[in-house]
């Protein structure tokens, strides 16, 4: 697999980790992405440290209760990057897919 795929799909990863960590939530991340609650459980151990360290920095944080113009466009900005990223994942598996079904 090409390295950017193989970047771009580490990126989905770490986004589902954070959803998880964020949310408390692993079983409803885990249906929400399409794979079993192990499956995240197992990317939770992979990437947990390096996603609570962007967590833990201010421009990513959760938007305030009070929100200013800045933050709800840096929120809006980031979750067009997450949803262009699941775009790109469902893209990748689709074509997976094709591969492995057509093959002789």
């Amino acid at each position: 697999m090409p390295k950017k795929k193989i970047e771009a799909l580490e990126e989905v990863k770490r986004n589902y980790v954070r959803m998880a960590l964020e949310s408390g939530n692993y079983s409803s991340i885990a249906r929400h992405a399409g794979i079993s609650r192990a499956t995240l459980t197992k990317w939770i151990k992979e990437y947990e440290d390096e996603v609570r360290e962007q967590m833990e920095d201010p421009t990513s944080a959760i938007v305030s209760t009070e929100p200013t113009k800045e933050e709800l466009k840096a929120k809006y900005e980031q979750a067009m990057k997450l949803l262009g990223e699941k775009e790109l994942e469902v893209a990748m598996l689709r074509n997976l897919l094709k591969k492995t079904q057509y093959r002789p």
